[in-house]
C-alpha cells in the first residue's frame, strides 16, 4: 500500500516540495543572482581554457598519444576542474547561506550570501580539490576501461553525488573542514537512506519537462523561419529559446539550493521549515526505519 507521499504519490510530493521552495524564492528573488553569477563565471573560465588551447593546437597534440602532452593535458584538466568546482561550490554556499537565513525567519541580502561564502573560502577550496580529484579519477576509469569503465564511473559518480548532497549546507552552518563536511553529509545520508534527494530529483524532473515543453513550442517556429530563409527570424527564435532555457536553469538551481537547505535544517535540528509540509520532509527519515524493519 502506498502512503500519501510514497510510491506513486512521490510525484505529488515532489510537486509540493517544488511549490514550497518556489514560495521562498518568490520572497527572495535576489537568490537567482547566485546561480546567474555562477553560470557566467564558469562560462568565462571555460572560454579562457578552451580557446587558447584550440588556437595553440594543444587539443590536437593530445590526441596524437604523446605521453608528455597527455600528462600536460591531465594537469590542465585538473586545474580546470578545480577552478570550476570552486566557483560552483562558492556560489552554492552563498545561495544556501542566504536561503538558511530566510528559512530561519531572517531577511537575507545578496551581500549576506557572499559574506558567508567568503568566510568559508578555505574549506570550499579544499572541497573543490577533493571533488576535482574524484572527477579526474572517474574520468580516468571511464577512459581506461572503455564501456565497462563508463558504467563503473557513472555508478561511482552517482554515489559520490548522493553522499555529498549536504556538504554545502554543512560547510555553511557547521564551519568544518572539507573532509569533515563529506563525513557529516555521509552520516546524514545514512539516517535518511538517501531519500533526501527525491525532492531535488523532483525539481530537476519538473524543470526538465518545462524545458522540453518550451523546446516543443519554439522548434516549429524555428523550422518555419528556416524554411522561409529568414535569417533574422532564425537568430531571433534561437536567441529567445536560449534565454528562456537558461532562465529555467537558473530557477531550477535556485530551488534546488533552497530545498537542500530545508532538508539539511531538518536533518541537523529536527525543525521543519514553515511552508514545507512536515510529512514530506519527515518521510525521508522514516524510510531508514522501514528498511530496517524489512531486514
Amino acid at each position: 500500500m502506498y502512503s500519501k507521499y510514497g510510491g506513486y504519490g512521490r510525484l505529488s510530493g515532489s510537486w509540493e516540495l517544488l511549490k514550497a521552495s518556489a514560495r521562498v524564492l518568490l520572497s527572495d528573488k535576489e537568490l537567482l543572482i547566485f546561480p546567474f553569477v555562477s553560470a557566467l563565471a564558469t562560462l568565462a573560465v571555460t572560454i579562457t581554457f578552451i580557446v587558447p588551447m584550440i588556437l595553440a593546437g594543444f587539443i590536437d597534440r593530445i590526441t596524437t598519444g604523446q605521453s608528455n602532452v597527455q600528462i600536460a593535458g591531465a594537469v590542465v584538466a585538473f586545474v580546470y576542474y578545480l577552478i570550476q568546482y570552486f566557483i560552483i561550490f562558492y556560489m552554492n554556499t552563498a545561495l544556501v547561506g542566504a536561503a538558511l537565513i530566510r528559512l530561519d525567519g531572517g531577511k537575507p541580502t545578496v551581500g549576506d550570501g557572499f559574506r558567508i561564502a567568503a568566510s568559508r573560502a578555505g574549506s570550499i577550496l579544499g572541497y573543490a580539490l577533493i571533488a576535482a580529484t574524484v572527477g579526474m579519477a572517474l574520468r580516468w576509469i571511464a577512459e581506461r576501461f572503455g564501456f565497462v569503465g563508463q558504467i563503473i564511473a557513472g555508478l561511482l559518480g552517482a554515489s559520490w553525488n548522493i553522499a555529498t548532497f549536504l556538504v554545502v549546507p554543512v560547510l555553511v552552518v557547521e564551519n568544518v573542514g572539507p573532509v569533515d563536511a563529506v563525513k557529516r553529509s555521509t552520516g546524514l545520508l545514512k539516517r535518511t537512506w538517501g531519500e533526501q534527494i527525491i525532492g531535488n530529483l523532483g525539481i530537476g524532473a519538473a524543470f526538465g519537462l518545462l524545458t522540453l515543453a518550451v523546446m516543443l513550442i519554439f522548434v516549429p517556429a524555428f523550422v518555419l523561419a528556416a524554411q522561409a530563409h529568414a535569417l533574422a527570424a532564425i537568430v531571433g527564435v534561437a536567441a529567445v529559446l536560449v534565454i528562456v532555457v537558461l532562465f529555467l536553469s537558473l530557477i531550477s538551481a535556485a530551488l534546488s539550493g533552497i530545498y537542500r537547505a530545508a532538508v539539511y535544517r531538518y536533518a541537523a535540528t529536527g525543525q521543519v521549515t514553515p511552508g514545507f509540509n512536515p510529512q514530506l520532509i519527515q518521510a525521508a527519515f522514516r524510510e531508514r526505519r522501514r528498511a530496517r524493519m524489512l531486514f
